[in-house]
């Protein structure tokens, strides 16, 4: 009897997988998607500027149905050995609904290969259009992931 349903329950569970969708495709929520990294090229012109930068590329889709006057997050980065080394924010300014916006941002004084990974720590600002704001919308239905090496998340 066990070992029949042990065969059965895959087969129950295949429906829900199917109908699974990937965290892009979820509606009514905001992503983050640390996209790519790269060393900023002025730490390959001038070493003397000390130990560089890492330059990271982030794309954001907007699916709340709300339009953002204003949308920024405060995030964590992490050395490779844990250690907080600094709490920038991360602006987008304006967020168009159903749209995906790119921005380039510069984490300065740190090489990329010693960031060990970044976390969403908190909302900076958060104002639908009109100017409310709307902290719980830019936090409670946000979704991060990583195409990185870095880990990025919430």
């Amino acid at each position: 009897m066990i070992r029949a349903l042990l065969t059965l329950l895959p087969l129950a569970l295949a429906p829900s997988l199917w109908g699974q969708t990937s965290w892009a495709d979820e509606p009514g929520g905001l992503t983050l998607e640390l996209n790519a990294v790269q060393d900023s090229p002025r730490q390959s012109e001038d070493q003397a500027q000390g130990p560089g930068a890492c330059q990271l590329t982030v794309v954001t889709t907007n699916a709340t149905g709300q339009a953002f006057d204003r949308a920024a997050w405060q995030v964590a980065v992490f050395d490779t050995g844990g250690v907080v080394r600094g709490l920038p924010v991360l602006d987008f300014g304006a967020l168009t609904s159903g749209k995906t916006k790119v921005a380039v941002f510069e984490l300065p004084g740190r090489p990329c290969a010693e960031i060990g990974r970044i976390v969403v720590n908190d909302v900076a600002d958060c104002r639908i259009a009109g100017g409310q704001e709307a902290p719980d919308l830019c936090l409670n239905h946000l979704a991060a992931r990583s195409l990185t090496a870095i880990a990025f998340g919430l």
